[in-house]
């Protein structure tokens, strides 16, 4: 069942900012996001949170700024998802502009798994550096800075995840969540860290006149990467990330972005000319992740980092053929997934589900478990098989449920069930061994019913309500496109009887509509549609700008029908 509900906009704010000079349209679109002045929807980069607002950002920029005088050997050791990649390519990318000897080294999901592990630190010790430095990662790596203190290398931890009841031994880290840190913007991505900290860097090597006799880099550059990472990403859209979103989507749309991503782009068929949230969340972020995902992500590090035009395009390509085999798995996984809710073993109705096959992708269990999610309304865990008697699983939850909170639980209520686990609010981890899946499904069931009220169980589609007919149309939906939205700051979706004047089903799974209201007809697609409706019906909407042989026309893009 699917409740449909009406964003409020209280109508003396929405004149407010018609008064302040907001179309009327996203005077009401943004008054149902809690704006209130148009100066809220300033993105300029002079708007930005100053570094020095984030806690040790400055002890980070003379630590790193102490190891480039002394020519200190200094190593990235990122995360395997988008994120990691992008987090991974602004510190190299900074760093060598600043003359700092570094280099990067990317766990392998299959055999080292996430984060500063004492593994992957002594893969790290063979190329001697003096100082590790985590982006993405490293907040719950007790061990592998204990590690790094027994081999006599420094580290700086930058990371965005949830810290655990201690904090590693690191000589500094940066984290908006540890205790004591009073950064308005907690929801910042990886990559969003990093940068900070490499802008507290450069205004650290500017007070030692570092730049007296060497050019100062402008850091500007990098927004391209610290967009894509932070949408990619998926963290909440507060003020601070929409304007490093709105910068990079600026350089994106004026040719100024990395070679690499450009060449994401193209694979993509998309042109970063009209580039948007959109485009980096659903099509250049899935090309970056699968190579996390089914191979090494050095490889989209490497897209990241080339500066020839020939050889990102060739990498872009590669990772294409990655996306469309990860695309393959998926759906056979799906497949396995629903006809295993289907058995007496799994009950879809439970308020947290655990999937487990032995057979399944590693690399693609993150999906799986979001696919599922959306269909049933519920939180989900999938699990694949990893090394010896190991099972990993990705978990996603729903509003309602804190993930991380929910495995905090399951782990104090059974001491040694999780090897290990970490995540956010809405995505999480877990290892834990084979023989323990069956208790970990019940226990998890039985936490998410505890910390999930029954009216959570229901699927809210949030809307804002009808659009006007004169607003169906190609100006307003590039009107919408332009401006920044996405997770927390959702995208406009409207809510509208329509009459059907025609339809048909494309490829077995997508419903291709014309649909009329009063005197607007317009063009509708529903991708793998559930059911074919009347000769009327009640549809949720995104109004959108469709594409074909270089012509465009207002579209919407269904996302619900009754």
């Amino acid at each position: 069942m699917t409740r449909i509900v009406t964003r409020s906009a209280p109508q003396r704010t929405v004149w407010q900012l018609e008064q302040q000079g907001l179309h009327p349209l996203l005077a009401r679109l943004y008054a149902a996001r809690g704006v209130t002045d148009k100066a809220e929807l300033d993105y300029e980069l002079k708007s930005l949170l100053p570094p020095t607002a984030l806690t040790h950002a400055g002890d980070a920029a003379s630590l790193l700024a102490d190891a480039i005088e002394a020519e200190a050997k200094m190593l990235i050791i990122g995360d395997y998802d988008c994120d990691g990649a992008t987090a991974t390519a602004v510190g190299m990318r900074a760093l060598k502009a600043l003359g700092a000897d570094v280099d990067f080294l990317l766990p392998d999901r299959f055999k080292l798994g996430y984060g500063l592990s004492p593994e992957i630190v002594d893969v790290a010790a063979q190329q001697s550096p003096d100082l590790i430095i985590t982006v993405d990662n490293g907040i719950a790596s007790l061990e592998g800075v204990a590690r790094a203190q027994q081999h006599g290398i420094a580290t700086l931890i930058t990371d965005h995840h949830l810290p655990g009841e201690s904090l590693p031994d690191a000589d500094c880290i940066v984290n908006p969540n540890q205790p004591g840190c009073d950064f308005p913007s907690k929801c910042i991505a990886g990559v969003g860290v990093m940068f900070y900290v490499m802008l507290a860097l450069r205004a650290e090597l500017r007070e030692r006149g570092w730049f007296a006799e060497r050019p100062e880099p402008n850091f500007a550059d990098l927004l391209d990467l610290v967009a894509l990472g932070t949408v990619a990403d998926v963290v909440k859209l507060d003020r601070n990330n929409r304007i490093l979103v709105s910068q990079g989507l600026k350089r994106m749309r004026a040719g100024r972005l990395q070679p690499g991503i450009a060449a994401l782009f193209k694979a993509a068929g998309r042109d970063p000319r009209k580039a948007t949230a959109f485009d980096l969340g659903f099509l250049i972020g899935p090309r970056l992740n699968a190579a996390g995902r089914l191979a090494d992500m050095r490889l989209g590090v490497e897209c990241l980092l080339t500066d020839d035009p020939a050889r990102a395009l060739n990498i872009a390509q590669e990772l294409d053929n990655f996306n469309r085999e990860r695309r393959e798995i998926e759906a056979g996984m799906q497949e396995q997934a629903l006809a295993l809710l289907e058995s007496m073993d799994v009950d879809a109705a439970a308020p947290g589900v655990a999937l487990f096959d032995p057979g399944w992708h590693e690399g693609v269990v993150g999906i799986l478990a979001s696919r599922i999610k959306d269909k049933l309304h519920r939180p989900v865990f999938a699990f694949a098989q990893g090394e010896g008697d190991i099972v990993k699983g990705s978990g996603r939850s729903i509003p309602g449920l804190h993930l991380r909170d929910a495995l905090d639980l399951v782990a104090k209520r059974a001491p040694g069930l999780l090897v290990r686990f970490g995540g956010h609010a809405m995505a999480a981890g877990a290892t834990i061994k084979a023989g323990d899946f069956e208790r970990f499904q019940a226990l998890f069931a039985e936490v998410a019913g505890e910390l999930l009220a029954p009216s959570d169980l229901t699927r809210t589609l949030e809307t804002d309500g009808p659009l006007e007919g004169g607003y169906i149309s190609l100006e307003t939906a590039k009107l919408l496109e332009n401006e920044i939205w996405g997770q927390g700051f959702p995208a406009p979706l409207f809510v509208d009887e329509f009459e059907v004047e025609q339809q048909r089903v494309l490829k077995e799974k997508h419903l291709k509509l014309r649909l009329r209201k009063g005197n607007s007809r317009i063009e509708a697609i529903q991708f793998n549609f559930a059911n074919q409706p009347g000769h009327s019906t009640r549809a949720a909407y995104r109004l959108s700008v469709n594409e074909y042989m270089g012509v465009e026309n207002p579209q919407l893009m269904i996302e619900y029908l009754e």
